[in-house]
């Protein structure tokens, strides 16, 4: 038998065979699929394993795991594993099973083989061994520098996946989650720096918006360290800030609840008229530092305004049958600086978070320093109440509830406006007697029908929010001018000495 050597394309033979060896050929080819077809159906059950991030992964066999990485390899490896083919033959399944076919091809077809075939053969499983060889050493190559690229990464909200535990920049090391906002979380950590001090570590999603905000506030807080190095002003102060594989990273003093996290553990009952006195201060100068320093917050809010140490005592109401917590240290700081903007930046036509968003911001008039006084007001009206003033999602709603509250809206405020659809006839367009028209006279009630006690400083208090909300932003009160106020005054001496010699 003259054996000649033959090559497979598409299914065609180049060289010819005998007659007696195609057909021996064609016997083998037989067997060996019965084989195949036994052998692949057990094996083609596949298993699943969860990984810890919740994905699933495929277990497959050696050479499946390298389908896509060696394409060209395993494709001349299939063709030699495919030369017991018919002549129109190709084989069958040979994107998933090729290894299994070649396996069960090479037990049954070897007895009865010429001394040629059996070399070929040979040859062909140390080629297959080879490549099994180098597709082991670069799958195990693949899967460390997975592994490496894996320890980094996000959520599908972009928020930066890591553990307790885990270090960032071999410093700061992640002890648990303090809060999650839309710009990302912030987490309490060793700082192994700084002979192990806490710190508060904002770690901001890796999206553009939001990272390029947090570089923004970086620049804001370097500015504000700078101006107030001796930490006279109740703002927040940066320890140190990086980059972390895109999320922007912020140090920050480990401090304590956000004023609405007490009231919310504390079943929304209000502040002591004394402790919202001693936060009002502190807010009031702190956002009077950035005023005078041409910044404007923009997004004044409880949930910004943190205790420095929410530390409480806990009392027995019988009346309301109810335990109460009261804060042994009322001292406050201002934090989130992300939307904080300079008189000179381009102003954008909506701020704040709609509970404390001013009248002229919602008219679209513009703002100013102002839209901070107004968002001063409703936080200070909300500890003497301990709920929001303005509870609502809708902006001619919110106006509506403005009006009910504080009186008309003027006439030249509603005339200048770009929302045309809140006006009619130079008055705000509104139903009292719809749905919503019952809703507001339901939630809301003129400001001075809120005050529990007609003391002294209950109605100091109430006769500065009430100029703190002035519909006219030229006539709103400046925080120069509320630092003055009767409320404040047993501060005035202090803060007058103070100024004389630093401000």
């Amino acid at each position: 038998m003259r054996h000649s050597k033959r090559m497979r394309s598409p299914g065609v033979w180049l060289d010819e065979y005998s007659w007696e060896e195609r057909m021996e050929c064609r016997k083998r080819k037989k067997q060996d699929s019965h084989s195949s077809e036994r052998e692949n159906k057990s094996r083609r059950t596949q298993q699943h394993i969860k990984t810890h991030e919740g994905h699933y992964l495929e277990s497959r066999s050696l050479n499946q795991g390298s389908d896509a990485r060696e394409g060209r390899t395993r494709d001349h490896s299939l063709d030699m594993a495919c030369e017991e083919d018919s002549r129109e033959g190709t084989c069958k399944n040979r994107d998933l099973d090729w290894h299994h076919y070649s396996k069960s091809s090479g037990r049954s077809g070897l007895s009865g083989r010429s001394r040629r075939s059996s070399r070929r053969h040979r040859d062909r499983r140390r080629r297959r061994s080879h490549s099994r060889h180098g597709s082991s050493t670069r799958r195990s190559h693949h899967r460390r520098s997975r592994k490496r690229s894996r320890s980094i990464e996000d959520d599908d909200e972009g928020h930066l996946i890591y553990h307790n535990g885990d270090m960032l920049r071999a410093r700061y090391e992640i002890v648990s989650t303090l809060g999650e906002g839309a710009f990302g979380k912030v987490v309490e950590c060793i700082d192994h720096s700084n002979d192990g001090a806490l710190v508060a570590l904002k770690i901001i999603k890796n999206i553009d918006r939001y990272r390029e905000a947090a570089k923004s506030e970086v620049e804001v807080l370097e500015q504000l360290r700078l101006l107030d190095s001796d930490k006279r002003y109740a703002c927040v102060h940066m320890l140190d800030s990086f980059d972390y594989h895109g999320h922007i990273c912020i140090a920050f003093e480990l401090l304590g609840l956000s004023t609405y996290d007490f009231l919310k553990e504390n079943n929304f009952q209000p502040f002591p008229i004394e402790h919202i006195r001693h936060m009002a201060y502190q807010i009031v100068r702190a956002i009077r530092f950035l005023h005078k320093n041409k910044l404007t917050h923009t997004d004044l809010k409880p949930e910004n305004i943190l205790f420095i140490d929410s530390d409480y005592d806990m009392e027995y109401n019988p009346a309301k049958k109810r335990d109460e917590r009261t804060l042994k240290n009322p001292d406050v700081k201002i934090v989130d600086f992300g939307n904080a903007t300079y008189d000179h930046e381009h102003h954008t036509s909506v701020v704040s978070t709609r509970h404390y968003r001013a009248p002229e911001v919602i008219l679209d008039l513009g703002w100013d320093h102002s839209c901070d006084v107004w968002s001063v007001g409703c936080i200070l009206i909300e500890y003497y109440l301990g709920s929001t003033l303005f509870q609502t999602h809708d902006s001619k709603e919110h106006l509506a509830m403005m009006e009910r509250v504080l009186g008309p809206i003027p006439a030249n405020l509603l005339q200048k406006t770009k929302k045309r659809r809140y006006v009619h006839r130079c008055k705000l367009d509104w139903d009292m007697q719809s749905s919503s028209g019952r809703y507001v006279r339901k939630h809301c009630k003129p400001l001075k029908d809120y005050m529990v006690s007609k003391g002294e400083a209950h109605q100091q208090l109430f006769d500065l929010v009430e100029k703190m909300m002035e519909y006219d932003p030229a006539k709103r009160l400046s925080l120069e001018q509320a630092l003055r106020h009767p409320f404040f005054s047993r501060y005035c001496s202090s803060s007058s000495s103070s100024s004389s010699k630093k401000d």
